[in-house]
């Protein structure tokens, strides 16, 4: 008889691969497997590969056997053989082995007894290890997929054996993921119907980790027993690597699921599980794909706009985590997408905060003004996102995003592509106002432009010092931090923080470079503008001591990084103006804010005498403090920004010596070699400055005496239609007679001037741009030289009517259409010739 009670008659007459398969069992299980006989079947199977086909299939055909007959030991065995087997052959024939093999590998995992799932699973898996010579195009893995997913989600009673399927379904899905990639059959794992089950397979895992914060970041490297032993390492690994081999066109399949599972086990709020797995995928992922990714969570946004603001705050906070690490690589074309999305989310959350506001009126509910607050938490979320995913874009692009994101803000008047904020009112728009320029300031933060120009250019600097955006306190002192973050190039504010009277100037080791040609050049079109936002913000009734503050920061940045000897005396005349503004009260300003304008001029005045170091005008400047410091300390900022000032109850009976004289300082810096001529004409802000069309559209808040009167100008530099030119060689006598008679000559010449035309049109468009641009004084100036010459043609195309002045200084008064030109100093104009 021969082994297992099989007659040597019949095993002789059986073919030799099952003679040889049946020695390799022994009587007794427990004695393991044969190893003599074992590798004699080896050498038969790699001897003759065309038998591995049988082999397989007679181990099948055994192994299904044992196991319906719960002989276990039996089974071990066929597995431990069948392994050897793959292992041992890499021949053609293998293909129909592997076949028989992966049947009784699913016998195994279709099994209810936990040790069968295992032993399947290993055996799978060191057979997705084997590097086959040629890629099986028939054959599919839809069933591992769904039994290994199936095993991930375990919950055997026994903690222990759960723990232990659990693992074994990772492995297995590993093993599933490395074998199709191997085999270039990637395209069927990648299919949605497999993502859909592997994907929260492993985030289900995942979620056991105890210390969220221990596993964000880069990959890491546990030990092999860690990852053995603990589940949630060994999904978090395998999710890295199926990441990791994801390519451009199943990205979207790989990541989706991540949102499904989210939505399902609402793992939005609290997020942490959800920014841990984003940092997960984002750090795993090839970077040139980080955009794929940035645009789904951007679509989920869209998608779950109308939930509950926590959800959207936390999948914004998920987003802002994608884009930190995307902002390091390669963001694609979704710079301008995520700033649009988010903009977008931004006013709908407005929305809802005012729609819930108006639908409680009257009613005092907690629910109301806990859902409020959990707008802001949304919006503050995506301030947060916009600034942060700004200010790590490199300097091209962060500059074009500077100009999307102003361009978004509201700004009355203007016909920028602005968020639609008609149906919020008063309190939206103002609300979107302050959360856009708190945006723009997180954006602006480190910017270093080589230029003002780029830093500032028109299209930017105009709708930010509009006047829409100097309603309230807040909005002006956001435009003043913003203008700060892109004047200082050599990081100064900081040593400027704070309004005080400086001793010594020297020790804040200022940094600065020679003002550049183009700088030079952006001061003479655009300082105006910035003289009267300065100007204007200083007349606010509203102003705390954070604007004086923040103006005073701004008058020595410019003085910095902006100031040659020309705007030196500008600042100086704008000094002077601001000191008017405090004495002379056209506006009723409190005495607190007169005081404060009082302070700001002493400290800017300091500071600016020791920056050009003109000792006359220091000690002009020192004696003025001095004085103050002894007899009106409430004109110093260390005093009047107490908590507890006594204010005084007018400033009409201080004496001179407590004020800046005009003539003092004019004197101290002529003999310096100073220009000191203009100093004598008074400042005055200048609407043209940001309005080239001549008229104000915008609905400002500025009623005093002086902006009411500025806003009726209509200033000649202003009027686009002058046809002005001033260059020599143009009178009245160079005129063609009109009743010339039309010969071919004529018509010659007429067909030659055509020329000349076009260099006419030229030096009219020149004229004009610098009628609109340049200081109001050098056009005065010139004008004045010019006026005999001139005056009977801008009669005819302004239709001017001059009336002589009623004093005999020459001084006249221009009225066109409804503008009226006062007797202003700026704008008087002197033709004593005339009359």
């Amino acid at each position: 008889m021969g082994r297992k009670g099989v007659c040597c008659c019949c095993a002789a007459l059986r073919p030799r691969y099952k003679r040889l398969v049946d020695n390799i069992f022994p009587e007794d299980p427990k004695d393991g497997l044969v190893k003599a006989d074992m590798e004699k079947l080896t050498f038969y199977a790699v001897s003759a590969p065309e038998k591995l086909d049988r082999i397989g299939a007679y181990l099948a055909e055994r192994l299904s056997r044992d196991v319906v007959r719960h002989r276990y030991g039996y089974v071990l065995i066929a597995m431990e053989a069948l392994d050897q087997l793959l292992m041992a052959c890499h021949s053609q024939s293998i293909k129909p082995f592997v076949e028989s093999f992966l049947h009784m590998v699913a016998k195994l995992l279709e099994s209810g007894e936990p040790k069968l799932q295992v032993l399947g699973t290993n055996s799978f898996v060191k057979f997705a290890n084997i590097e086959e010579d040629t890629p099986s195009y028939h054959r599919r893995y839809d069933f591992f997929v769904s039994r290994f997913s199936a095993m991930c989600h375990s919950c055997d009673h026994d903690p222990e054996t759960q723990t232990e399927i659990r693992i074994a379904g990772i492995r297995g899905i590993q093993g599933v993921v490395r074998k199709t990639v191997n085999d270039e059959l990637r395209a069927t794992i990648w299919e949605p119907q497999h993502m859909d089950k592997i994907v929260p397979s492993l985030l289900f895992n995942m979620q056991k980790i105890e210390d969220i914060d221990s596993r964000i970041g880069p990959p890491s490297s546990p030990t092999g027993g860690e990852k053995e032993e603990n589940p949630a390492l060994l999904a978090e690994n395998c999710f890295r690597e199926l990441l990791g081999r994801a390519t451009y066109g199943n990205m979207n399949n790989a990541v989706r699921p991540v949102f499904v599972h989210l939505d399902h086990h609402r793992l939005w709020d609290p997020n942490e599980f959800a920014v841990s797995c984003f940092k997960i995928i984002m750090y795993s992922i090839q970077a040139q794909y980080s955009h794929h990714v940035i645009q789904e969570i951007l679509g989920h946004l869209d998608v779950r706009k109308r939930d509950s603001p926590r959800v959207r705050a936390g999948i914004i906070q998920v987003l802002l985590e994608a884009v930190a690490i995307a902002a390091k690589g390669s963001i694609g074309p979704t710079v301008l997408e995520v700033f649009n999305t988010l903009l977008k989310h931004l006013r709908i959350s407005v929305d809802f905060e005012l729609g819930d506001r108006r639908s409680s009126a009257g009613s005092a509910t907690f629910s109301t003004n806990s859902k409020e607050s959990d707008e802001r938490i949304v919006q503050n979320a995506i301030i947060q996102t916009i600034g942060f995913f700004g200010s790590n874009l490199p300097d091209y692009q962060r500059s074009e995003i500077m100009m999307f994101i102003m361009g978004k803000v509201p700004v009355l008047g203007t016909t920028s592509q602005s968020l639609d904020t008609s149906h919020l009112g008063d309190l939206g728009t103002r609300r979107i106002q302050i959360m856009l320029l708190r945006s723009l300031l997180m954006v602006t933060s480190g910017y270093k432009a080589t230029t003002i120009t780029n830093a500032l250019p028109p299209p930017f600097l105009d709708p930010l010092l509009s006047p829409s955006l100097m309603e309230d306190s807040e909005l002006r002192q956001l435009v003043l931090e913003i203008l700060h973050n892109l004047i200082d190039r050599h990081d100064n504010r900081a040593k400027l923080r704070g309004i005080r009277i400086i001793p010594d100037v020297s020790d804040l080791k200022i940094k600065r470079d020679k003002i550049s040609r183009q700088d030079v050049s952006f001061m003479k079109k655009h300082g105006q503008q910035l003289y009267r936002h300065i100007y204007l913000g200083c007349k606010e009734e509203d102003n705390v001591q954070k604007n004086f503050e923040l103006l005073f920061t701004s008058l020595a940045l410019t003085t910095i990084e902006l100031a040659n000897e020309e705007v030196v005396i500008d600042l100086i005349r704008l000094a002077i103006a601001l000191q008017d503004i405090a004495i002379i009260n056209e506006d009723n300003l409190p005495m607190f804010n007169r005081c404060g304008v009082m302070a700001l001029v002493a400290a800017y005045l300091n500071f600016l005498s020791q920056m050009i170091a003109v000792p006359a005008f220091c000690q002009h400047v020192s004696k003025v403090i001095e004085t103050r410091s002894l007899e009106a300390s409430y004109f110093l900022p260390e005093t009047i920004f107490k908590d507890k000032c006594n204010l005084p109850k007018s400033l009409e009976k201080h004496e001179k010596n407590l004020f800046f004289l005009t003539n003092k300082i004019a004197e101290s810096l002529g003999g310096s070699g100073y220009s000191v001529e203009r100093l004598s004409v008074p400042y005055v802000p200048q609407v043209t400055a940001l309005f080239p069309s001549g008229k104000k559209p915008y609905k400002c808040r500025h009623k005093s005496k002086d902006e009411d009167r500025l806003s009726r100008r209509k200033s000649i530099v202003d009027t686009v239609s002058i046809q002005v030119d001033i260059l020599p060689g143009n009178n009245t006598d160079d005129k063609v007679d009109n009743t010339e008679e039309i010969t071919f000559e004529a018509l010659k010449k007429a067909i030659d001037n055509n020329g000349l035309e076009e260099q006419e049109k030229e030096k009219r468009r020149l004229v004009i741009e610098k009628f609109q641009k340049a200081p109001f004084e050098e056009i005065a100036a010139q004008c004045e030289t010019k006026a005999n010459l001139l005056h009977d043609r801008l009669a005819q195309i302004l239709e001017l009517t001059i009336r002589p002045p009623p004093s005999p200084s020459g001084t006249m008064t221009i009225t066109a259409g409804h503008a009226h030109y006062q007797s202003v100093p700026v704008y008087e104009m002197k033709f004593p010739d005339l009359f």
